[in-house]
């Protein structure tokens, strides 16, 4: 089930009924059961499913009132009853992919319906000119008022949004409009909105709880006011500069930036046809949230558009309060160390398993899984939540990964482990699939070590080691 499955019945919902008025072929719909603990409007707690499904009529409800709970789809289902119902069709006001606008003509009002597919956004400035936006009001899906101020920074997103105009206005679309490219959204992040960032060349998103609160952390991040720090003053100075800032929301917390500095020729040549690198840690983190999988809390993402030396542009978390990382963890049972933090080895390997499994089961290929990219904190019980790090590189697919993608990622964690320790953690994360680990599989490992081991002697870590060697003589 994914993190935010009621919202995602809310948006669809909205949708479906959307879909349904414009077809002009229903004289009504309704939503399935008004009441039930699995797709009901209203939840009323666990209980056993009715023999006889209850659609529209309702003889009795089981329990008392104070067992039932309202669900957002029940909001949404009411603005979009005290919208749509009685209003003219005018068609959809789109035609590229993963967007939808449709428009519709009511007694009072020209609505605007508008959504994007799941895990995508356009931003409304794109979509309107500003003469249209500032005479327009905004809904939200569940049909609360937002604040017209906010137009020109909106996002729309999967959940649909509602803009309107007296009904002898008009509106329409800008020519082409459609997706940002290449970025990935994570809608429903409770108490955070997503802000459109414009200014000059600059581009990018702030997530914050309101837009004050992203002015006031724009006065920290604004991509003119982060300066890249000496290779002493950042946590990394290599091909990525890593450094960290303190919170402007809170006065104990700090947000970490992250900006590439160096690029070797080849990956100029190559990269020139990627999302920026800052693009493609938002992108990544943002795909591992819309599964539930543990990661750094997105901030920011900024790039300069057309930029030619894919040096200017920035993402920026939230800094993780971690524990250890899991590097640590596995080093030490390497050594032979029956325990680490308190966690034994069978229960640390089982609680890993867990976490990876279900990120491997959700579509999600890191491709850079090692043990300093996974941060572990103890809990109050003694269990472990991990907490990903260094997401640029992430491939989604919307189905469980094949047995070559996940050994690809199971290779890297494994490294640091010992021969002993990294069959035991194969072994169980096979046995969860039904597998053994054995043969082909357990192949890929010292064809693994063999590459670590050519690109320590023979890549850039031999050629550094050489140079170091040639400077000391």
């Amino acid at each position: 089930m994914l993190p935010d499955s009621e919202e995602k019945q809310a948006d669809y919902l909205s949708r479906y009924m959307l879909l349904c008025a414009a077809s002009g072929a229903l004289e009504g719909a309704w939503w399935g059961p008004l009441i039930c603990h699995r797709e009901g409007l209203v939840d009323d707690g666990k209980r056993p499913y009715p023999a006889l499904e209850r659609i529209t009529h309702y003889a009795s409800i089981e329990g008392g009132r104070d067992d039932l709970r309202v669900r957002p789809a029940l909001h949404a289902l009411r603005a979009f009853a005290g919208l749509i119902p009685g209003a003219r069709y005018e068609g959809r006001l789109n035609a590229t992919e993963g967007l939808e606008v449709h428009a519709f003509r009511s007694a009072t009002h020209l609505i605007h319906a508008a959504w994007t597919i799941n895990g995508r956004a356009a931003a409304l400035a794109d979509l309107y000119s500003s003469g249209d936006l500032a005479q327009a009001e905004f809904l939200s899906r569940d049909g609360v008022t937002e604040a017209a101020s906010d137009a020109s920074r909106m996002l729309v997103g999967e959940s649909p949004r509602y803009l309107r105009w007296p009904v002898s206005g008009s509106a329409c679309l800008r020519p082409g409009a459609a997706l940002l490219r290449d970025v990935v959204i994570a809608w429903h992040q409770p108490g955070r909105r997503h802000f459109h960032f414009r200014e000059g060349n600059w581009q990018g998103i702030v997530i914050a709880g309101s837009l004050d609160e992203a002015n006031r952390l724009l006065e920290t991040i604004h991509p003119d006011r982060l300066l890249t720090p000496s290779r002493e003053a950042a946590l990394r100075h290599a091909r990525n500069a890593i450094w960290t800032l303190p919170d402007p929301r809170r006065p104990d917390a700090k947000l970490v930036v992250k900006q590439p500095v160096k690029m070797h020729f080849h990956k100029k040549l190559l990269d020139r046809f990627k999302p920026s690198k800052g693009l493609r840690s938002w992108s990544g983190t943002c795909e591992l949230l819309r599964h539930g999988i543990g990661v750094a809390t997105p901030v920011a993402w900024f790039e300069w558009r057309g930029d030619t030396t894919l040096l200017r542009n920035y993402y920026v978390c939230e800094h993780v309060r971690a524990d250890f990382a899991v590097r640590e963890m596995l080093a030490a049972f390497a050594r032979g160390e029956p325990e680490f933090a308190g966690v034994t080895e069978d229960d640390a390997y089982r609680q890993l398993c867990d976490y990876l499994l279900r990120m491997h089961g959700c579509g999600i290929f890191f491709r850079d899984l090692s043990g300093g990219n996974i941060l572990a904190t103890k809990t109050a019980d003694g269990t472990l939540s991990f907490n990903l790090i260094d997401t640029g590189r992430i491939h989604a697919f919307g189905v469980p990964l094949p047995m070559g993608k996940r050994l690809a990622d199971m290779v890297r964690i494994c490294n640091k482990l010992d021969g002993r320790g990294r069959d035991k953690l194969m072994a169980l994360y096979m046995a969860r699939l039904g597998r053994r680990f054995g043969g082909w599989s357990k192949l890929q490992f010292p064809l693994y070590d063999l590459k670590v081991s050519l690109k320590r002697s023979l890549g850039r870590q031999g050629m550094k080691r050489l140079k170091a060697c040639v400077r000391g003589q």
